[in-house]
């Protein structure tokens, strides 16, 4: 530089003010004068070092009054206008500002999730996710009964303005929070505590489509639901008992009725087996009097034959053949009696009178 900047508040003439010291361009002096802005005498020596000192002052101007703001994705700014919101959010990128008189703030627009636990874990509000206590309603006997959720919802980024606008940065306790418990609330409140458990699927659909239509009817659509998920059901401990109880008795009512059932099956296995052996008895004994009826008839069939087949010469023809063997018999045994029938026919006694008994009897 050519020079250095003059220095200022040189002397302190006076307890009420100061004295510029420096020579007039004239060369005259001059007496005491009240008090004086400071002589102020900035001499760069130069147009580069003045651009550099330019340059830095805006940058210290911008650092401090920030006159812009970044949107990130996932993210919708709110402009605020000496105290009023603007009718439509900023979308991501960069926006510019006046410093003071408007502000920027920020809402998350991504997929956020409360959970709702028996055991508080530690709430992760900074990563979308909130922990909140279960909820506890009555039943329909009015029995306290604790259900766990989770639920997954996000900002209408369309309507974010109008919403923060209208609920304020708090919307989430204002909105999803009040709804779900009231529409827990109501759900439980038709089922006793012994029947939950066994309807937790259509409780869970219940509940859902509860939520996600007191959601989607609220004026400006201000949220959307994506999710309503059903972690678990905590009963008291005397109605889990006596579920226990329940349970354990339909178990031995199970236990009973296969029992019979058993008992039923062995009893038709064994009418089968008997049947069985009957029917095969049956079969048996038919087949057996099947062929005798066979053989039967087929003896009075021959025996019909052969009696159409006799005739008188016949007859004779067969008696001259017996009485030939007779004749032959004779000429071995002379003690022999025959007796013939009447009519000619063949004999029928033969009579050994050699033997003693049958001589008695022929006598």
């Amino acid at each position: 530089m050519a020079s250095d900047m003059n220095d200022y508040f040189n002397k302190k003439k006076s307890e009420s003010g100061y004295k510029n010291t420096s020579s007039n361009s004239g060369g005259n002096g001059s007496g005491p004068k009240g008090p004086q802005m400071p002589n102020m005498n900035f001499n760069f020596g130069g147009g580069k070092a003045g651009l550099l000192y330019f340059i830095i002052a805006i940058v210290v101007v911008l650092l401090v009054a920030k006159p812009f703001t970044i949107i990130e994705e996932g993210e919708r700014g709110i402009l605020s206008t000496n105290g009023k919101y603007s009718d439509q959010a900023l979308l991501p990128g960069l926006h510019f500002i006046i410093p003071i008189i408007q502000k920027v703030y920020l809402v998350d627009t991504k997929v956020r999730v409360i959970n709702y636990i028996s055991k508080v874990e530690t709430n992760a509000n900074n990563s979308g996710i909130l922990t909140k206590s279960s909820i506890t309603v009555l039943d329909k006997r009015s029995l306290p009964v604790g259900i766990e959720l989770t639920v997954q919802y996000r900002l209408n980024s369309e309507l974010a303005a109008q919403t923060i606008s209208n609920w304020g940065f708090s919307w989430e306790d204002k909105i999803i929070n009040p709804v779900v418990r009231d529409v827990v609330r109501s759900v439980i409140g038709k089922y006793d505590a012994e029947s939950i458990t066994q309807a937790r699927s259509q409780i869970a659909t219940e509940i859902e489509t509860g939520i996600r239509k007191k959601v989607t009817d609220l004026e400006n659509s201000p949220a959307i639901l994506e999710s309503v998920q059903l972690r678990d059901i905590v009963l008291p401990q005397k109605v889990k008992d006596q579920i226990e109880r329940v349970q354990i008795a339909k178990q031995e009512v199970q236990k009973a009725e296969q029992d019979v059932q058993r008992v039923k099956q062995e009893a038709l296995k064994r009418a089968a087996e008997a049947q069985g052996v009957a029917e095969k008895a049956r079969i048996e004994a038919q087949g057996k009097a099947d062929a005798i009826a066979i053989e039967a008839k087929a003896n009075a069939e021959a025996n019909i034959l052969i009696s159409r087949s006799l005739t008188t010469q016949l007859l004779q023809l067969e008696q001259i053949k017996v009485q030939g063997k007779f004749n032959e018999a004779l000429q071995t045994n002379t003690d022999a009696k025959i007796f013939l029938t009447p009519g000619g026919s063949t004999p029928n006694i033969w009579v050994d009178m050699k033997d003693k008994q049958q001589r008695t009897t022929a006598q």
